[in-house]
This record gives C-alpha cells, sequence and structure tokens, in this order.
C-alpha cells in the first residue's frame, strides 16, 4: 500500500509538465491576436484644386482642404503641395487654417504639369493622406509690340518713340526691348534699349539728321513670346524751304554734301589757317610768289542755309583784313535764309596748270562759294585774279556766271535770268545790298554778278566799296 501511493505523485509529474507546455502555447498564440485588436489612427481626407491653367513662370494659387473622418476640418497641420518630374517633389507647403484650408502659390513651368497635395500625419492621432492629382498648363501667349511717332520729324529737332508691348489675352508686357534704326539706305544699328512699364508701354526721343528706319525687338520672357515691331518711318523734312529750282535750268555738277551745321544761328568761327588746312592749301590754292601768305590769311567756318532747305557748315580761306567782315555778311545771309549751294575751301578741287592755282573751273561748276585762290583770271592767262589777296568772294558761281574773256562760265542758261534767293543780275538784289553794307563792291556788276571785293583803306578795320 505505501508503494502504490508513493509512485502516485510520479506518475502525475509528466503530465503536469504537459499541461504547463500547452498552456504556454497558447499564451504565445493570444499575444498577436492582442495587438491585431488595438484600433488604428483616425482616417484623413485632402483634395486640391487649381486654376486649368496660368501663365508661364508666375505664381498660380493652389487650395489643399483637410479633413478628418467625419468631414470636420483640421487646422494647424502642415500641407505639401508636390509636383511631378521624375519623381513627386514638394515645392511648397503651407499650414491649414481654422477652417482645414490652405492656399499655396506656385510658379508654372511651361506646358502641362501635374501636381498633387500631401499630408504626412502626426503619427499618433491621423493618419496621412494624399489628394487627387490635378493638371494645369502653363501658358506662354504670343505678344505684339506695336511702334509710333511721328511721320515727319523737322531737322535738329526732337521726336518721341512709343512702343506699346501685349500680350494675346490682352495683357501688357513688362519687359526689356531694343530699338534699331536705319539711317538712310544704311545697315540696322542698335539705338536704346528700354523698358515698358506696367501698363505695356515704353518711349524713346528720337532726333534723326536723315530719313530713318526704326524697329523694336521684344526679346521673349517667362511668359510671352518674342516679337518684332512693324518698320516705323521718319522722313526728315528740312528747317526751312527749299530753293525753287527751275524745272529746264541745267544743275550743277555733284559735289559730296557737307557736313550738318553745328551750334545754333550762323555760329561763325574766325581762326589762323591751321596746320593740316595749310598742307592742303601748299601746291593747290597758294603757292611760292603769292602776294600772301599763311600769316595773314584765316580760316572762316560758318552756318548756312543749303538749296535743299537744310544748315550746312563750311569753310573759306580769306585775307585778315575782311575775314571779320565777311563773316558778317554770310551771317546776314544765313538770317535772311539766303542759300549757298557749297562752300568748300577751293584747294578741295585740286590743281589747275591753266589757272596756275586751284581748280576754278571745277569750283564752280560745283556752284561752290569761295574766296581766297593764288591764279589768274579764268580764261586770261598770266592775269592774277584779286582772289589771290583774299579779299574776292565767289558766291553760288553756277547760278551767277562770268563773262570771261572768252565766253560764259561755268554756264549760259543763267547769264540772262535771276533768283529772289539764290541769283542777281542788279545791285538791288538783296544779297547784293548785304555784302555793300559789310564794306564789299559788287565790282563787275552783272558781267561777273558772283564776286564781290572788299579792300582795306591802310586803317585797321576800314574798307571801301
Amino acid at each position: 500500500m505505501k508503494l502504490a501511493a508513493t509512485a502516485r505523485p510520479v506518475l502525475g509529474r509528466p503530465l503536469v509538465i504537459a499541461l504547463v507546455v500547452v498552456l504556454a502555447a497558447l499564451a504565445a498564440l493570444a499575444g498577436p491576436a492582442a495587438i491585431v485588436s488595438a484600433d488604428p489612427l483616425p482616417v484623413t481626407t485632402l483634395s486640391l484644386t487649381a486654376p486649368a491653367s496660368g501663365r508661364a513662370g508666375l505664381p498660380v494659387p493652389f487650395t489643399a482642404v483637410l479633413e478628418d473622418e467625419d468631414s470636420a476640418p483640421l487646422a494647424g497641420r502642415t500641407v505639401s503641395l508636390q509636383r511631378l518630374g521624375s519623381g513627386w517633389a514638394t515645392v511648397r507647403s503651407g499650414v491649414t487654417d481654422g477652417a482645414g484650408r490652405v492656399v499655396i502659390e506656385a510658379a508654372l513651368p511651361a506646358g502641362a504639369t501635374r501636381w498633387r497635395a500631401s499630408y504626412a500625419g502626426d503619427g499618433t492621432t491621423q493618419a496621412g493622406s494624399t489628394s487627387s492629382e490635378v493638371s494645369v498648363t502653363g501658358v506662354r501667349h504670343p505678344s505684339t509690340l506695336a511702334l509710333s511717332g511721328p511721320a515727319r520729324l523737322v531737322d535738329e529737332t526732337t521726336g518721341t518713340l512709343s512702343m506699346l508691348w501685349t500680350a494675346a489675352d490682352g495683357s501688357p508686357v513688362t519687359g526689356l526691348m531694343t530699338v534699331y534704326r536705319r539711317l538712310g539706305s544704311g545697315a540696322w544699328t542698335a539705338y536704346r534699349r528700354v523698358r515698358t512699364a506696367a501698363n505695356g508701354r515704353g518711349s524713346v526721343a528720337v532726333a534723326p539728321r536723315v530719313d530713318s528706319t526704326w524697329r523694336a525687338i521684344g526679346p521673349a520672357g517667362t511668359w510671352w513670346l518674342a516679337d518684332t515691331s512693324d518698320d516705323f518711318r521718319i522722313d526728315n523734312v528740312p528747317p526751312t524751304a527749299a530753293v525753287g529750282y527751275p524745272a529746264a535750268a541745267p544743275r550743277p555738277a555733284g559735289t559730296p554734301t557737307q557736313g550738318r551745321a553745328q551750334g545754333d544761328g550762323a555760329n561763325a568761327v574766325v581762326t589762323a589757317v591751321p596746320k593740316a588746312v595749310w598742307r592742303s592749301m601748299v601746291g593747290r590754292s597758294w603757292h611760292r610768289g603769292c602776294p600772301v601768305g599763311r600769316a595773314g590769311l584765316r580760316l572762316l567756318r560758318i552756318n548756312y542755309w543749303g538749296f535743299d532747305g537744310y544748315r550746312y557748315r563750311g569753310e573759306m580761306v580769306l585775307s585778315s583784313a575782311v575775314a571779320s567782315r565777311a563773316a558778317g555778311a554770310l551771317r546776314d545771309m544765313y538770317a535772311g535764309r539766303y542759300p549757298v549751294r557749297r562752300m568748300y575751301r577751293v584747294d578741295r578741287f585740286g590743281w589747275s596748270r591753266k589757272l596756275q592755282g586751284a581748280n576754278d573751273y571745277t569750283s564752280m561748276r560745283a556752284d561752290n562759294t569761295s574766296a581766297f585762290n593764288c591764279r589768274n583770271v579764268v580764261n586770261r592767262p598770266g592775269v592774277r585774279s584779286p582772289h589771290a589777296r583774299g579779299r574776292a568772294v565767289d558766291l553760288n558761281t553756277w547760278e551767277n556766271p562770268y563773262h570771261s574773256a572768252t565766253g560764259l562760265v561755268p554756264n549760259s542758261w543763267w547769264a540772262s535770268r535771276s533768283h529772289p534767293r539764290v541769283a542777281w543780275r542788279s545791285g538791288s538784289h538783296a544779297v547784293v545790298r548785304i555784302w555793300r553794307s559789310h564794306g564789299f563792291r559788287w565790282t563787275y556788276g552783272s558781267a561777273d554778278s558772283q564776286h564781290v571785293d572788299g579792300r582795306a583803306t591802310g586803317r585797321a578795320g576800314s574798307f571801301i566799296g
């Protein structure tokens, strides 16, 4: 009986151990089941709206709204705006307001792009969420650049060119354009860069001295395309009336147009003869044996009215004894708007073996007004001309021919005709009266109507005529 009682606990121990193992296994299985049964984070919803299109390079508003699973707004949460490129990338972020709303502005690339809003959640009370995608197109509008201004501009005055730059949607373009000009038939050159204001308008002052053509080129910007204006032409017109030249009258030889006037009025300047001018004179209008040298001569530069109504600047060499008086006479001609065709120094026309001085034949055929020329009288070999002393002036030589020993030069058509502004056959003509008032004599009358003489009396500044 004792042996049986002792064996009973021995036989029960393995059974207990097995029961413990089974219970442990059941406990292990019960652990994961308890975790899975925990409550999930509340769901959030995120929506995104945006315009279908906008100007490329400029910001447009993207509106995101964040709500919980009961459609209640979630305030104070950070929402990211993302754009799809090679992958989704955050462009900008913002924080929702009390209505769960946030507006984020972002610049648009050109063309269509895909966007979305993203909320990361807070990891403890709300789950993250992502909105549906929206497509927005960045538009680059064609632009139109218009150029306007005066069709005619009086020489030596200033006009204004105006520009208006607008896009195809009617919006003004604010940008930097370049204004180009072409003077006469020359090449196009850049003139000025102009930035249009907020209303798309700009302007630039112009003062062309010849007929000119203008255009403006506006480069492409972020949201507009480039454009070039139509060419705009400005006719340069003279300040005074051109000479009414008779249709039947022969024309003088063509010569290069002189440079335009400098300064206001006649702007007469008398100086000693500069070295460069003297070098040009020697061997042409001056040579050894002349009765006056460089020290006794002066260079007069002065503005004059041309036959075409424009102002030019000419020059002549005269004796120091008459230079200031000649300047006064030419100044009065300028004030009265009595034109001069050309006023080149006569040495510009080269040497004449026949005249033994500068070529006065060529000078007359060019209708050139000049003074000093150490030469013989035209068509009288061996007889020295009064011009050799620099006290004589020949004016508008084509319209006022000379009755030489062998006939009329440089033409015969004008010999019997006059003109109220440029040709005179009587001492009562205004031009002759002007020169007489400054101590010059209309020496030969209508036989040499182009010629006036100023002679000193021996007293400085005193003349007889």
